[in-house]
């Protein structure tokens, strides 16, 4: 009969708004909850019978509902005070495991996505969230490259785990020496006497050790050249002796014109394209920049004045570690207190072809599945994905106002469907009273 399809359908309808009830009450309940994806309920009307336009009766079908995660939509960033608190800028989610995961270090930790997340270090240097999961990434070498990984599997990827206690320094590879010398050195009137200065550098054992230079001014007839040698300070071991000659046509003036090796060779040569010499002082070399020809860096001749102050080089002593630094393109940056930064781990983003096909777990963390299709890694700002944040967390994607609003309408529809059965159960009693 069609009184009993309306009340099939009435009991239907309580339990469709029952569900939607539940997927609204979890929005509510994780508004505050960062990273949280809201939930949907979506109705869907069914059909018993043919459907025939004409026909005399009518059975009601009733409605079934589905629900889905939302998963990419995301709410708005909000900025914090802890530098290992880590949001993204678009698509993407942040590799993770579990605690019982971070354990395993060969590469078979058990891969979560999560949305965000504040990441501190624990007791034994793990860097986790407040749920328990660690942070993944990919290690980078002592020099702070970070080799090629395979990106459709976890293989390459790591739980971060920093040494507190670890001391760190950077070897030099490069100084720049950013010298003015004085024209008026090289006149006939000048006393030819040199110019002498030490640089700084630090060896393969981050101790600090000096180069000292001689600059001797060729006072005659061939004006604007100069004679540069180059010491080991603490070993007495010649590194490097060079005439210079700079220019003195108008425009290019004071800029460097030749660069050659003095007394028959056996130095590192001179490299117009780089503008450097490599200097050998074993067991490492050093690019020592002196600027190209032509151009207005490095070493230079003007004028009446000595100036050393553009001389600048990349190492730096031991250090102990401070702080640590996330940027955008998601490398894990320890910062020690000399100055200086280095990368230790490559964060990558984590990307499927359909977001909302992801399994959902607890701590707002979700699973590959088959419905979400197979996980590729990205570098931060290629392909689809978006960039790191440091210092934000993702508020929770829940609009409190539009839940309420949805929590009148489901009340609403769940009292009508409740009236529907009640109307059902008076209709029945009246066709019993007809039997009597």
């Amino acid at each position: 009969m069609t009184i009993s399809s309306s009340m099939n359908a009435g009991v239907a309808g309580l339990r469709a708004n029952a569900t939607r009830l539940a997927t609204i009450s979890d929005n509510i309940a994780n508004s505050a909850t960062y990273g949280y994806r809201r939930a949907q309920t979506s109705f869907h009307s069914m059909v018993v019978g043919s459907g025939i336009a004409g026909q005399g009766t009518y059975a009601a079908g009733g409605v079934r509902t589905t629900t889905l995660r939302q998963v990419d939509q995301g709410g708005s960033l909000l900025g914090t005070q802890n530098a290992t608190d880590i949001a993204l800028s678009g698509r993407g989610f942040l590799p993770v495991t579990t605690e019982l995961g971070a354990k395993l270090q060969d590469g078979s930790a058990p891969l979560l996505l999560a949305t965000t997340g504040s990441f501190r270090q624990d007791a034994n240097g793990y860097l986790r969230n407040d749920a328990g999961n660690t942070l993944l990434g990919w290690p980078a070498s002592l020099d702070g490259s970070v080799p090629a990984f395979p990106r459709d599997s976890t293989a390459g990827l790591r739980p971060i785990k920093i040494d507190v206690n670890q001391q760190a320094f950077s070897e030099t590879s490069r100084i720049n020496f950013g010298v003015n010398l004085p024209a008026s050195a090289t006149l006939a009137t000048a006393n030819g006497e040199p110019l002498r200065m030490s640089v700084e550098f630090f060896n393969s054992l981050g101790l600090p050790e000096m180069i000292d230079v001689e600059l001797t001014p060729n006072v005659g007839a061939v004006q604007n050249t100069w004679q540069m040698r180059l010491e080991h300070a603490q070993t007495g071991a010649l590194l490097g002796d060079y005439d210079l000659v700079f220019d003195d046509t108008p425009g290019q003036g004071g800029t460097l014109a030749s660069v050659t090796v003095a007394g028959g060779g056996g130095f590192g040569d001179y490299d117009p394209v780089s503008g450097a010499i490599t200097l050998d002082i074993a067991p490492q070399q050093i690019e020592f920049y002196i600027g190209r020809y032509g151009e207005n860096e490095g070493l230079a001749q003007r004028g009446t004045s000595f100036s050393p102050a553009g001389i600048e080089q990349n190492g730096s002593g031991a250090g102990n570690l401070v702080g640590l630094m996330v940027d955008a393109n998601g490398n894990l940056d320890a910062v020690y207190d000399q100055g200086f930064r280095r990368t230790l781990y490559r964060i990558p983003i984590v990307d499927v072809p359909n977001p909302n096909g992801l399994t959902s777990m607890n701590s707002q963390t979700f699973q590959v599945s088959r419905d979400s299709g197979a996980f590729f890694l990205w570098d931060a700002g290629n392909g689809p994905v978006g960039e790191f944040v440091g210092f934000s967390l993702q508020e929770s994607a829940t609009d409190v106002a539009a839940e309420l609003t949805g929590l009148i309408q489901t009340q609403r529809a769940y009292s009508s469907n409740a009236k529907v059965i009640q109307t059902v159960d008076e209709m029945f009693q009246e066709t019993t009273n007809i039997k009597r």
